[in-house]
């Protein structure tokens, strides 16, 4: 775990009076009573040496946060492998050691530090707290801090990054993630969250110093440093300025009948999502009044994940019926995603699925490009999406001319990448995840749920205008490019060797060695292991994208079309799997299709995932 001198005061007589047995758990506790001042997640500890729970304190303590596709990301409580005061210090002193060798101009440029409304009074830790302590550790080393003097959606630290030329940026956030948790989200200086190395680096980093500095734990820094800044309305600012770039119709949007409810999902978004609406000259969407302010308890949801579809978007669906909204848009709590629901003609809702919005997404940059560049080349415009998501693009792309490609999971792989392209001359329109990321244009490079919810708002405008709906559009963009139907779902699984055993079964199915050829009666044409890096469609037999051994994710490309694959979450105990039928525009039976697709589905789920034997907990519907 790494050790930077002699721990301090401690109570000594309760450490050796309470010896564990085990010299690295006892050196672990050791440390952690030394170093830690939050007197809620101290006693914590000493509470479970006190009781002789000496597992739990090994589950604690003897293991450190990992950077996943969104940061660090765990539950707030004590231990270094939690999120709470220490390891927010420790991270912050690791990211600190590295920026100062990366850049010899990191204390010209300074930091960039922004964060939700999550907390838990249990461990008197609050996402602000946090970002206090992240801007103390570089206050105290005579670091230019950018903390933004109150909650902000998370896009905003990326585009601040960018915007104020800063090394780099933290955001404190756990997105959509249960109420317990919290995380760390790190941007570098070309606005994308980190990837290798930087991610290995930054870890190896923090392993080399973990004890705090002087100066790390005053969080009063930020109201007395004359190193700190507050970029708030400067970066709104010129963040509803920049948007401004990719609204195309605002004559339409200021004379539209049409009206709009927006949830904030109890987060940070009502505020942004209204500013957003008035730079494209809406008037302001409707807000869900018991989910508008932020509450870190998400006290009306069962879980604060708008992606979970009609059960959570109840309040909102009842409110747009009683004010006639034919539209319901949904931020989650940091306001980087986006949920859209529709009313159709017999009443009922249609909630799209991230998979479809990207349809419509696609569709709409694409044919606003196309009338707004008559002269510019079609060869040089870019869409991206995750491995993982739909291939609706692509079969756009192909049809229409212009270029996609694929990343990794996760939107830290398609901010890196839409980054070089731009630094090449490129023109990148949208790229998502099939988990409700989007990015419209490119003044963000993550997804950001303020300006897709008003760019979805303009395209609904502009449909209704031609006497069209969102999901009306949505059948005629696959039946022009293709049916393209998805189904992506997960099963919690709280034993990771159970997860390990499931994937290896996988690599070893027959034989040693071997993967599987069926699925039930299921023909498999090709394997791609991105743990592994192997793909048996490539001559070579390795991985266009690159390896990545520390999460699961294997692909079958089956005979019928079908495109499944199993992945381990980066951020939550899941087994996802998602899967979709891929169709020629000539294939138009939808229901001859969907019907395949859930028979294949249920093969998967039998056959590989097996969640009786495994004990995997089904999806709660």
């Amino acid at each position: 775990m790494g050790d930077c001198g002699s721990p301090g005061d401690v109570n000594s007589n309760l450490l050796i009076s309470r010896s564990t047995g085990d010299e690295q758990l006892d050196k672990a506790v050791w440390q952690w009573l030394s170093w830690d001042k939050n007197q809620k997640t101290k006693e914590q500890i000493e509470s479970l040496l006190q009781n002789g729970k000496h597992k739990e304190l090994r589950d604690r303590l003897c293991c450190r946060l990992t950077f996943g596709t969104a940061g660090l990301r765990s539950a707030m409580g004590a231990g270094f492998c939690y999120i709470n005061d220490l390891t927010v210090i420790q991270s912050t002193q690791g990211i600190y050691k590295y920026l100062e060798r990366s850049f010899s101009d990191f204390k010209q440029r300074g930091f960039v530090v922004g964060y939700d409304t999550r907390g838990q009074v249990t461990s008197n830790c609050s996402s602000k707290k946090l970002a206090k302590l992240t801007a103390a550790v570089l206050l105290a080393k005579d670091v230019p801090v950018y903390f933004f003097s109150t909650y902000v959606p998370t896009p905003f630290v990326p585009y601040a990054v960018q915007q104020l030329k800063a090394v780099a940026g933290v955001m404190i956030t756990a997105s959509h993630n249960r109420k317990e948790d919290n995380g760390y989200k790190v941007y570098w200086e070309n606005g994308a969250q980190i990837t290798s190395p930087h991610d290995k680096e930054i870890i190896k980093c923090i392993e080399e110093c973990v004890e705090p500095w002087n100066g790390s734990w005053n969080e009063n820094l930020v109201d007395t440093s004359p190193l700190r800044q507050d970029p708030l309305k400067k970066i709104c600012d010129c963040y509803m300025e920049d948007l401004k770039k990719i609204c195309y119709h605002r004559e339409l949007n200021m004379q539209t009948n049409l009206k709009f409810v927006h949830t904030s999902f109890h987060g940070v978004g009502h505020d942004y999502v209204q500013l957003a609406f008035k730079a494209f000259g809406f008037q302001p969407p409707i807000p869900v009044p018991e989910q508008k302010d932020p509450d870190p308890d998400f006290s009306t949801v069962k879980c604060p994940n708008p992606e979970e579809g009609e059960s959570v978007l109840e309040l909102s669906l009842r409110l747009a019926e009683k004010e006639n909204a034919r539209v319901v848009v949904a931020t989650d709590p940091d306001a980087d995603r986006l949920a859209v629901a529709e009313q159709q003609e017999n009443g009922c809702w249609k909630v799209f699925t991230g998979n479809e919005l990207a349809a419509l997404f696609g569709w709409w940059m694409f044919s606003r490009w196309k009338n707004c560049s008559e002269d510019a080349d079609v060869k040089n415009v870019y869409m991206l999406a995750t491995t993982v998501s739909s291939k609706i693009l692509r079969a756009i792309a192909l049809k229409e001319g212009f270029n996609f490609e694929e990343t990794l999971p996760g939107f830290k792989w398609i901010g890196s990448r839409v980054k070089n392209l731009l630094e090449n001359g490129k023109e990148v329109l949208f790229a998502f995840e099939e988990s409700i990321g989007f990015m419209c244009g490119t003044s963000v490079l993550d997804k950001d749920g303020v300006s897709a919810a008003v760019v979805i708002a303009e395209m609904a405008t502009y449909l209704e205008s031609k006497n069209l709906t969102l999901a009306q559009k949505l059948v005629e963009i696959y039946e022009t490019y293709g049916y393209h139907i998805s189904k992506t779902s997960y099963f919690l699984c709280y034993d990771p060797p159970t997860i390990k055993r499931i994937f290896e079964k996988l690599r070893n199915f027959d034989t040693p060695e071997s993967y599987p050829k069926f699925c039930g009666i299921y023909n498999i044409l090709h394997v791609r292991d991105i743990t592994t890096g192997y793909d048996s469609s490539q001559p070579s037999k390795k991985s266009v994208l690159p390896m990545s051994k520390n999460s699961q994710m294997i692909t079958f490309t089956f005979q019928n079309g079908c495109v499944a694959t199993l992945r381990t979450s980066g951020t939550e105990p899941k087994i996802k799997y998602y899967a979709e039928m891929c169709a020629l525009p000539e294939q138009s039976d939808r229901n001859v299709l969907e019907e395949e697709l859930q028979k294949l589905i249920e093969a998967l789920i039998e056959n590989f995932l097996q969640p009786d034997k495994n004990g995997l907990v089904w999806r709660s519907a």
